[in-house]
């Protein structure tokens, strides 16, 4: 069953998903992406018997992200060591995807979650436009998210950039080396009719 694939899987070490696709073998190319793929996938039973917290944790880990959950300094990195407890008692707070395979399908881990103020996308082979689109139309997110890092992520462009102006108390927003995003001038226009209070750092060519 898809659930027995995912228990499997997840014994597998998170760095596994981070390796690099051998350029020789066309083969190996399409394994990654498929393996990605599986890393990615909701289980929305899952999600129904662990909390969206916990649910959501374990896909980041999964896909080589790491988490930070609300009042804690340090950053889980290992998924064989995600805490235990009673559901609601680890709420993440930050996120970091840095060099992580996630991507579009396993977003819907984010619906639930209520507490995540920042977020750092950093080097996401599979980041693009949609991604960002669907979590700016989360309304939990929309309420909780206060500072947001995109970075290195080639598949991003304007479009998907102008639709972070939902997130409605964005405090902070950092973009850079996004070599898809052409139209500098009207994102600053854009989010400081949107977000006034927004501040904008950019490193755009």
């Amino acid at each position: 069953t898809c659930t027995d694939q995912m228990m499997l899987l997840q014994k597998i070490p998170q760095q596994l998903c981070s390796l690099k696709k051998c350029p020789w073998s066309c083969d190996s190319r399409y394994f990654w992406g498929w393996l990605n793929a599986v890393f990615n996938k909701v289980d929305h039973d899952r999600i129904k018997d662990v909390g969206p917290n916990r649910a959501a944790s374990e896909w980041l880990l999964r896909c080589g992200a790491t988490v930070r959950y609300h009042g804690q300094e340090r950053w889980q990195k290992d998924y064989n060591n995600l805490p235990t407890g009673p559901l609601d008692k680890y709420k993440i707070q930050a996120i970091d995807a840095t060099d992580s395979c996630i991507m579009n399908i396993g977003f819907d881990h984010l619906e639930g979650l209520e507490h995540v103020e920042k977020i750092r996308l950093c080097k996401c082979h599979y980041i693009e436009d949609d991604c960002l689109k669907r979590l700016s139309q989360l309304e939990k997110l929309q309420k909780s998210l206060l500072e947001m890092e995109i970075i290195s992520c080639g598949n991003v462009t304007d479009k998907g950039i102008i639709a972070l102006c939902h997130l409605r108390n964005l405090k902070y927003l950092l973009l850079s080396d996004l070599p898809g995003v052409r139209e500098k001038e009207n994102l600053v226009q854009a989010f400081k009719t949107a977000l006034p209070s927004l501040q904008l750092e950019l490193h755009l060519k």
